[in-house]
């Protein structure tokens, strides 16, 4: 169902995207790597081979949605699919929460999948046919202290992608939510140490691939069946 799909995935120099992009291109889809760091995007689509192409640019920049639509249509005459996966993972108590870093935040985990959703969703109900799938988190339904930030926003994205659905309702334009628990990706990187033994203390996190195989599983659905929301926890994950 996916062989010669047109692909967009943000987020793809590593970890979830990079996972997403190598599962669509196995099955025949071509893919267009968007990510900020040039060199591993270049590395990753030699891998893959001829049907990936890049785009070296940032995901949070307001341009962002249009480019990536551009260069899609320039590559490979439109686009089928948009992964919006890039993100950042900022944590913290109140007393040391970095609020400089609270734009950055929200530019790159609300407002560019919001930007993308709609510039591909008009291209997408003009053609007839498209899926647009966020990468949300378990987080967007989780109140632990210190992660009201990144959670709040993750809980938006979702409110949001649940209202576009219904909005392109009978387009053709499909719209999905996948909500990943702890996987092992470089978004715990920036924590020290002791925190990051805590996310994952007592359990084996998920893979990357994991989660690829449930973004596969909502796009393998029939054309009249849409799957708005699936949530993918470790086994081990008691929260």
């Amino acid at each position: 169902m996916l062989e010669g799909k047109r692909a967009v995935v943000t987020g793809a120099s590593a970890g979830i995207g990079e996972a997403v992009a190598r599962d669509l291109a196995a099955r025949g889809a071509r893919v267009l790597l968007v990510a900020r760091r040039a060199d591993r995007l270049e590395a990753l689509a030699n891998d893959i081979g001829p049907n990936a192409a890049t785009l070296a640019i940032d995901v949070g920049s307001p341009d962002s949605a249009q480019r990536m639509l551009d260069a899609a249509a320039a590559q490979f005459g439109g686009a089928d699919i948009l992964i919006n996966n890039a993100g950042v993972f900022r944590v913290g108590p109140l007393d040391s929460f970095d609020l400089d870093g609270l734009g950055p935040m929200i530019a790159l985990n609300y407002e560019a999948p919001v930007r993308a959703c709609y510039v591909f969703a008009r291209a997408m109900k003009a053609q007839g046919a498209g899926a647009i799938i966020n990468i949300s988190s378990i987080g967007a339904n989780l109140t632990a202290p210190g992660s009201g930030v990144y959670g709040g926003l993750k809980r938006a994205l979702e409110i949001f992608s649940d209202t576009l659905r219904i909005e392109l309702a009978g387009t053709g334009v499909r719209v999905g939510i996948v909500a990943p628990g702890s996987t092992a990706t470089e978004i715990f990187d920036h924590l020290p140490a002791d925190r990051r033994a805590r996310a994952t203390e007592g359990l084996t996190p998920l893979a990357p691939a994991d989660v690829a195989a449930a973004v596969r599983f909502l796009l393998e659905q029939p054309e009249h069946a849409n799957i708005p929301h699936l949530r993918i926890y470790s086994s081990g994950q008691q929260h």
